[in-house]
């Protein structure tokens, strides 16, 4: 079909498989309208110059299984400067699609057979076992337009009404007295843009009314469920049957051992892996002692290493009495795992020390600690307590531009 203008002598030619009702050019957005006698005559011009299209008429693109036509471009606005754009497509069935795109946002839309009855705006429609929740209804006017149509573009107010179920919505328009069904579903922008790579996209901007959340918050909370269940069954089935082991126990006497290195009777440990706890105690006073443990693998001879100070330190002053330190220390040497071990031990005092002669060192092999696992779980908590917030926050900018907003202060 070749269509010339009268106003800025523009020809535009496509071939479409529809009766075309009116038709809108390209450059200067003079509006065509199908006569009695099958001629198209003009009828007025819009005059807005809102039409930075991300298509052209003609173009081709492969979306959904489906090869089809950008037949129609359309902006719409609701007042008092709210635009955006609709695309509509034609297949090789003359089967009709709509991309309608706002702020770098796209939703993919087509026409269903429900009717509803929203003269009284229902609050929710149901369809397809989901509820939709009203999100506005507005009376649009068409700014502007490009291409060829197979309704009359009307110069009048289209009444709309919009429900939300993201990523889907059903939208009902009311144009020329006719009602229209649409389901639409949110498109990414990847998607058209392979679809169509020669199309001009505009950078995405806010939320979409149906654009989804970054993550299922429900399905996110089942998966950090099943991970949580399934590290506390892992944890209690390898450390059933773990209990405590004392490994060493003895009392060093400084004087002949001072700064000596003791070696332990070998000692086999079986189990999960597990802290080694270490109990230092002498009676150090005004002074110090330190211990040096070391834990020998017998197999590999790889040493881990473990030095602790214990100080203990009293006095008089200003008429009150104080003290500072201890004279018993407990550390840990952690994640040892099941083998065959010795320990190296080294214990020394202050030179000046005259009075402390002996340092009891106790070592267990403790029962596996759960906190790890704990921490775990905390973490997958908090995880999800911030993934809730920002679900809300993202919600509560989905519904800003609605006057039905569940979140209204």
């Amino acid at each position: 079909m070749k269509v010339p203008c009268y106003d800025c002598n523009t020809v535009t030619e496509l071939e479409v498989g529809f009766k075309v009702v009116s038709f809108v050019c390209p450059k200067c957005h003079s509006l065509y309208l199908t006569h009695e006698d099958g001629e198209l005559r003009r009828r007025s011009k819009f005059k807005s110059d809102v039409d930075n299209f991300a298509f052209t008429i003609g173009n081709k693109g492969f979306l959904k299984g489906e090869e089809y036509t950008v037949t129609g471009m359309i902006v719409k606005k609701v007042y008092p400067d709210y635009f955006w754009k609709e695309y509509i497509l034609v297949n090789k069935r003359n089967e009709f699609v709509y991309l309608s795109e706002v702020n770098g946002h796209w939703i993919f839309l087509k026409e269903i057979e429900e009717e509803y009855d929203v003269r009284e705006h229902p609050q929710a429609l149901d369809y397809n076992e989901q509820e939709f929740k009203l999100y506005e209804y507005s009376d649009v006017a068409i700014e502007t337009a490009a291409g060829f149509f197979d309704f009359e573009v009307p110069n009048t107010w289209i009444h709309m009404v919009e429900y939300i179920q993201p990523p889907l919505m059903i939208s009902i328009e009311k144009m020329n007295k006719v009602q229209t069904t649409y389901l639409g579903e949110y498109i990414s922008k990847g998607e058209i843009k392979k679809a169509f790579p020669n199309s001009i996209l505009r950078l995405k901007t806010g939320v979409s009314v149906v654009q989804p959340f970054y993550f299922d918050v429900t399905n996110t909370a089942i998966v950090f469920c099943f991970f949580a269940l399934l590290i506390i069954c892992s944890n209690w089935y390898i450390y059933k049957d773990q209990t405590e082991q004392n490994v060493f126990y003895k009392e060093i006497a400084f004087d002949s051992n001072n700064t000596k290195e003791i070696i332990s009777a070998p000692f086999e440990l079986k189990g999960g892996s597990a802290p080694l706890s270490i109990w230092v105690s002498t009676e150090v006073d005004n002074s110090w002692a330190n211990v040096d443990v070391a834990l020998v693998d017998e197999k590999t001879s790889d040493e881990i290493h473990a030095n602790k100070d214990i100080e203990y330190y009293s006095g008089y002053e200003g008429g009150e009495s104080w003290t500072e330190g201890g004279q018993t220390q407990e550390f840990n040497i952690c994640g040892i795992k099941e083998g065959k071990y010795h320990l190296l031990i080294t214990s020394q005092k202050a030179p000046e020390d005259t009075r402390n002669n002996v340092m009891k060192v106790k070592v267990v092999w403790n029962q596996p600690s759960s906190r790890n696992v704990w921490l775990v779980i905390i973490f997958m908590i908090v995880i999800l307590v911030i993934i809730r917030f920002a679900r809300l926050s993202y919600e509560k900018r989905r519904w800003e531009d609605s006057h039905y907003s569940p979140y209204s202060e």
